[in-house]
């Protein structure tokens, strides 16, 4: 009680901000205002199988589906939550996303229909230094809202690797190719797996990590991302 009350005018003097606008939120609403979750950018690519991201993987890698939540546009609301997730410390927020994305896929059969989620992993050193993997924060929001499991020991990063930034596609591919090993393959014999990320670019992580994924027996495959640049 006494908690709640010193929490309320704690607030009433250094309100909390909204992620995306800055703007003061009011009690109801978390980390991100009413108004830009609803203004944000949506692709409702999961409203169509042949959406850009799918067309992203055609011929290099076999998707049952694909999607992103966000477009990741150049000084847009998404890109500032993004920097936020990634370089602010705030995986609350790719959780939120997670489970509002969630929400809404809970009506797609195509993504329903999956039986665990699996995060692209950070490099070690990466998440000593960041202190949590955005992607599996994404991952647990969606599993909130789709009550799935989420398997983060499966797919492995074993290679740092350069950053991908202004790589082209190929350059992108190279970079990761050899940076990825699955462990436990029998744990994803005949499963549909969710494999999620932040951002997809040019979607040479992905692809690579799909590969590895379906290279185990019976293995089918759908991607999701918080935003598709």
């Amino acid at each position: 009680m006494l908690g709640g009350i010193l929490q309320d005018f704690f607030n009433l003097l250094y309100p909390p901000l909204c992620a995306a606008c800055r703007s003061a939120l009011v009690k109801q609403e978390k980390h991100i205002c009413t108004s830009c979750i609803y203004n944000l950018p949506k692709t409702n690519f999961h409203l169509d199988k042949d959406n850009s991201m799918a067309r992203l993987f055609w011929g290099r890698a076999r998707i049952e589906a694909a999607a992103a939540c966000y477009y990741f546009e150049s000084g847009s609301k998404c890109r500032k939550i993004i920097h936020q997730i990634k370089y602010g410390g705030r995986k609350e927020l790719a959780f939120l996303i997670g489970s509002i994305y969630g929400k809404e896929l809970s009506l797609c059969d195509r993504f329903t229909g999956t039986d665990m989620i699996i995060p692209v992993p950070l490099h070690r050193d990466r998440l000593r230094k960041r202190g949590f993997n955005q992607s599996e924060w994404f991952a647990r929001g969606l599993a909130c809202s789709l009550r799935k499991q989420v398997c983060n020991d499966i797919l492995i990063r074993s290679d740092g690797g350069e950053t991908q930034t202004n790589k082209s596609r190929i350059e992108r591919w190279e970079n990761v190719e050899s940076s990825f090993s699955v462990r436990y393959p029998e744990r994803i014999e005949n499963k549909h797996i969710l494999l999620v990320d932040d951002v997809v670019t040019t979607g040479a992580t992905l692809e690579c990590c799909a590969s590895l994924l379906m290279d185990t027996n019976g293995v089918s495959l759908s991607i999701l991302t918080i935003a598709y640049a």
